[in-house]
């Protein structure tokens, strides 16, 4: 049986597998409603029509990701953080050459009655540039 923190990881890796596969669905049913999410892009609040539309009409996509430092603490037994180091590739929508990012990330993950575990915030902050040479 997997532990907690590996069920939290496969969670983890299964969303950002949703962004690669564009599959929003698989992506809502691990969203909580709302959610929350910070970035370079500033904070903001969403419901699942608000994440389907960004998913879906956004005009960059993530093409590739790799996971590493992953790091899970439960605070409660129905709540998960995990923070990690991702290296990501995003690309304009249905053409061009990928950029290649190295991130920062955390998720909180909440553990909901008849629902299993669902993202309720994600952050995101661009590496240092003197860091990503470790």
């Amino acid at each position: 049986m997997p532990t907690p923190a590996k069920t939290l990881i496969d969670l983890e890796t299964k969303f950002w597998q949703s962004m690669i596969n564009q599959d929003t669905d698989t992506a809502l049913e691990m969203l909580s409603e709302p959610a929350l999410m910070v970035s370079s892009h500033g904070a903001i609040k969403f419901d699942h029509a608000g994440y389907r539309e960004m998913a879906e009409q956004a005009p960059m996509v993530v093409t590739s990701f790799e996971l590493s430092d992953v790091e899970v603490v439960f605070p409660n037994d129905a709540t998960a953080i995990l923070t990690y180091r991702v290296k990501q590739a995003i690309a304009p929508r249905g053409k061009g050459e990928p950029i290649r990012q190295e991130m920062n990330d955390t998720s909180t993950w909440i553990q909901r009655d008849g629902k299993g575990w669902q993202c309720v915030m994600h952050t995101e902050t661009p590496v240092d540039p003197q860091q990503a040479m470790h």
